[in-house]
């Protein structure tokens, strides 16, 4: 249903949105009242970048998800929403030093007001426990390590691990110790590269760049790439200015949304819609998975025309925390129109 209406929609420069035929008719993303703008939330509709090369024609194909809101939020009424979120570039801007990646106050207020709504799960390539500490809130669920490492809701967990934690679900487990001499061997590939650094996010290792002289990136790249092309048990693939090691098993951000769907008693429900907002070449594998069901909100957090499957886009947080606010209040008001 989603699918037939986009293919009706041409996003022109500006704020002027047409659709080939009429019978339905998408209002544009109105300015927020003055409450959503206290809570950081842009105050209109995604602005087209004027230097940014073929983002008008990008954002065509990919309309912004805020002045889609009123097709998206129609989709979903009578239906069961399920979010799903990135965290960098996403909730965070992205930043230089990964420890430094921290949301805003506003942005803490938004995710916790949408998942008292509809249930609610942070995807992130992180370490689990540092995207928690990241988040500080205790009404979503957690999946880190690009979704290696799952803490279930405790209601509707199947199984515990052998120490008793409810909801623990680690498919790679028995590539830890492997991981951790990896960890120790890209730390001496790298050492002498200035900038470099080794993140350890548990189930993955992550070799970020961005503070490393441009004209290392490739000496970097190819180091990196000649190590793990000698270990068959792990795979490489790039994020931005980032590197990511991972065990060779086939387990994506895609399967932790469906095992997540699983697990909260979502998968075989009909009426069932995934809304997964991210940034990074990682989350395609969600996007794809949404895709395939051809029912839900797969949206890109970009300001530049990038491959995509994605249906919808956002440009950056800030509209990310508008889409969130908005979200939120959405369902407030149906709840409140049904009392």
């Amino acid at each position: 249903m989603m699918m037939r209406k986009l293919t009706k929609f041409n996003h022109t420069m500006g704020f002027q949105i047409t659709h080939s035929n009429k019978p339905k008719k998408v209002k544009p993303f109105s300015c927020p009242n003055n409450d959503d703008d206290d809570n950081g939330g842009t105050n209109g509709g995604s602005l087209i970048p004027d230097d940014v090369p073929g983002y008008a024609s990008w954002l065509a194909k990919h309309p912004s998800a805020l002045n889609m809101f009123d097709s998206i939020t129609k989709e979903a009424k009578g239906k069961k929403v399920v979010v799903f979120l990135d965290y960098d570039g996403t909730l965070s801007p992205i930043v230089d030093d990964p420890d430094k990646a921290f949301m805003s106050a506003e942005m803490r207020m938004a995710v916790r007001e949408v998942a008292k709504h509809f249930p609610t799960s942070i995807i992130s390539g992180r370490r689990r426990e540092r995207v928690k500490e990241f988040v500080q809130l205790s009404n979503v669920y957690y999946a880190g390590s690009h979704g290696l490492d799952i803490m279930a809701p405790p209601r509707a967990v199947k199984a515990c691990d052998k120490k008793g934690n409810e909801g623990a679900f680690q498919p790679a487990k028995l590539f830890l110790p492997a991981i951790q001499e990896m960890s120790i061997e890209l730390e001496d590939t790298i050492r002498e590269i200035q900038g470099a650094r080794i993140e350890d996010n548990k189930f993955c290792i992550s070799v970020h760049y961005r503070q490393v002289p441009p004209k290392d990136h490739e000496m970097l790249k190819e180091k990196v790439k000649s190590l793990v092309g000698n270990r068959p048990n792990f795979r490489l693939t790039e994020g931005k200015m980032v590197l990511e090691v991972r065990p060779s098993i086939e387990w994506n951000k895609g399967d932790a949304l469906n095992y997540l769907l699983d697990t909260l008693g979502f998968s075989n429900a009909k009426d069932v819609l995934p809304l997964y907002i991210g940034d990074d070449r990682t989350d395609e594998d969600a996007f794809k998975v949404i895709a395939s069901r051809r029912e839900g909100f797969p949206i890109m957090v970009s300001s530049i025309p990038k491959d995509t499957i994605a249906w919808f886009s956002l440009r950056d947080p800030s509209e990310v925390l508008a889409f969130l606010l908005r979200l939120a209040k959405w369902k407030k008001s149906e709840i409140h129109f049904f009392k």
